[in-house]
């Protein structure tokens, strides 16, 4: 009778595991099921010539930079793509607070060769002028191969290496300055976070461009209007300016907060991460960017 009773109590212990098991197993599926989203791994890219060309959003964001101190100075996309070539060369596009002896920043320059304090070429605006006023200096760098137009400014002890980024550079140079348009999307997550007067500041401290912000309706959030025609040859390539500022929007979405980006009759959206056909376009000469609430 007592071998009986615990053999009683043995099976009611092993069905009370086993209850537990299965209740907990259907939690967790339950709990695998409710965060079943795919996992958005953030990426910017570039295409050009059916080629994709990716980068990272902290890359797309000084990508971006260099291309429109091109454009605010009046420069070539030929100077965008040698600065993005040389960027991915010596710093990979990111600005660094360290590399060999005293070197900084994005094009990795040393303060005692004369690029100024360290503080200076830490900032990405003063590095990239610095790098344009030396570029501007050599002869007919805009006829010359890549690696050559950088070596010349940069004086590196790998004079070939910049070769190796031509291509990718070409690609962010072509978008970035609106001789290739619609080319430049990025994957992002939701922002966290997103303040009108930040794009202001931005896009006044990397274009010099007229920006005005206005609430775009509750729903909407506000939208943020660039003039493009403010740009040197604005008022005889407006259209071209405007994917170039259209572009540069959506390479620094990320750090921005930027959910759309109308140019003409086309938006992206950082939602699906594409260019599609806009609900409104926007006027001539003119890019909205739209922050969400």
């Amino acid at each position: 009778m007592a071998r009986r009773r615990r053999r009683g109590r043995g099976l009611l212990t092993v069905l009370l595991l086993s209850a537990v098991l299965v209740g907990a197993s259907a939690g967790v599926v339950t709990w695998l099921r409710a965060h079943d989203a795919p996992v958005v791994e953030p990426r910017c890219q570039a295409a050009l010539d059916g080629t994709d060309w990716y980068l990272t959003p902290e890359q797309a964001d000084n990508a971006a930079l260099l291309a429109a101190v091109a454009l605010r100075r009046g420069l070539p996309a030929r100077a965008a793509t040698i600065a993005i070539a040389t960027a991915l060369q010596e710093s990979g596009l990111r600005n660094l607070d360290h590399g060999h002896l005293d070197s900084l920043g994005l094009f990795q320059q040393r303060p005692s060769q004369g690029w100024g304090t360290a503080e200076q070429v830490m900032d990405p605006v003063h590095a990239t002028n610095a790098f344009y006023d030396a570029l501007v200096k050599v002869k007919g760098y805009q006829d010359m191969p890549i690696t050559e137009a950088a070596q010349a400014v940069q004086r590196s002890a790998f004079p070939d290496a910049y070769a190796q980024h031509e291509t990718r550079a070409r690609a962010w140079a072509s978008a970035l300055t609106g001789y290739s348009t619609a080319a430049v999307t990025c994957t992002l997550r939701e922002p966290a976070s997103a303040d009108a007067a930040g794009v202001l500041a931005r896009a006044d401290r990397d274009l010099g461009a007229a920006a005005t912000a206005a609430p775009a309706g509750s729903a909407q959030g506000t939208t943020v209007t660039v003039d493009v025609r403010g740009l040197p040859a604005g008022d005889t390539e407006p259209g071209r300016l405007a994917w170039a500022v259209a572009q540069w929007a959506v390479a620094v979405a990320e750090p921005l907060g930027l959910t759309e980006i109308t140019v003409g009759d086309l938006t992206w959206s950082r939602s699906s991460g594409t260019w599609a056909p806009a609900d409104a376009a926007a006027p001539a000469g003119q890019v909205e960017l739209r922050l969400g609430r």
